[in-house]
């Protein structure tokens, strides 16, 4: 699932919090922790995208013409 682009906010956020619980953990590789903190910063910037989006679509329908 490494195509972000087609993941809703919901979907993104579950992984992101799946991942930040395994990174806590502390029992993880060096390498497979950086590969989760590389796909989990890619999350957080996808979902961060979703939230700016939505957040420009209720403020484009709250501010009349």
């Amino acid at each position: 699932m490494n195509d972000l682009k087609d993941l809703s906010y919901e979907i993104a956020y579950a992984e992101l919090e799946q991942i930040v619980r395994q990174l806590e953990e502390a029992t993880l590789t060096l390498d497979i922790s950086v590969t989760l903190f590389e796909r989990g910063r890619l999350l957080a910037a996808h979902c961060q995208t979703l939230l700016d989006a939505a957040e420009l679509r209720v403020v484009q329908i709250d501010d009349p013409v």
